[in-house]
């Protein structure tokens, strides 16, 4: 699915990517995965396999490209991505690579599929690349195997079904203001503090509900977003829509 620019224009009359879509290596996307269109797509090393398999037009890759398959690079590079290859020897992670080039032009959006991969410190160094990029006005999702995080530093909506488990954490510092609508132990300007439970499986009581922080960064995270519910009812695997909360 190749990127489509977006009808809005920055002050240099060139159009604004409002959406990113950002792919990881690691264990891949969920089978019932939906994504919207995106105005830009950023592989970050072995993401470019996933975007094959995911049938996406990558159009920067980014990384030391020690994953990627070599007939894989030719095709991409035949096909017009723009590669950016990096020494094995930097200082950063090839996502945190990726995200930096994915905001440079300050999207509204960033949606990130894979980064997990079942490594352990891949799995918490992905969160906290996150909320690096995380801002007000921005929304930042990601997307691992069949679990939902939203980065917030202001309202995020959440899409669950209702009696789905939603946590909340406080990334890098007190979370100011916390209030919630839409879940089952409502919290009401609430100050979360890092490595507290407080805001741990919570459960959404309606179809939409909707967090707010008046400062801070907040985590959230739906475990089993993709999974069938407890009726055996499908999941119609998708981000949160684009509207704001």
């Amino acid at each position: 699915m190749p990127a489509n620019p977006s009808p809005d224009h920055r002050s240099d009359g060139q159009a604004r990517r409002e959406t990113v879509v950002v792919l990881a290596g690691g264990d891949g996307a969920h089978p019932d995965l939906l994504l919207p269109a995106a105005d830009l797509v950023v592989a970050a090393d072995s993401g470019a396999e996933l975007a094959v398999r995911m049938r996406l037009a990558v159009d920067l890759l980014v990384g030391d490209l020690d994953s990627i398959k070599a007939d894989t690079l030719v095709r991409l590079r035949e096909g017009g991505t723009e590669v950016h290859r990096h020494h094995p020897d930097k200082d950063a992670t090839d996502l945190e690579l990726a995200l930096a080039l994915a905001t440079a032009e300050d999207p509204t959006r960033l949606i990130l599929v894979g980064g997990h991969g079942g490594r352990l410190d891949h799995a918490l160094a992905t969160p906290a690349a996150l909320a690096a990029v995380a801002r007000p006005g921005r929304q930042v999702e990601a997307w691992l195997g069949a679990a939902s995080v939203q980065v917030t530093q202001d309202e995020a909506r959440i899409d669950a079904r209702p009696g789905e488990l939603v946590s909340l954490l406080a990334w890098g510092g007190l979370v100011h203001g916390l209030s919630t609508d839409g879940l089952r132990w409502a919290l009401h300007d609430f100050t979360l503090e890092p490595g507290s439970t407080r805001g741990v499986s919570n459960e959404a009581t309606t179809s939409l509900a909707r967090v707010s922080v008046t400062s801070g960064t907040l985590l959230v995270v739906r475990p089993h977003a993709l999974e069938p519910a407890a009726d055996g009812t499908p999941v119609a695997g998708r981000p949160a829509p684009t509207e704001g909360p």
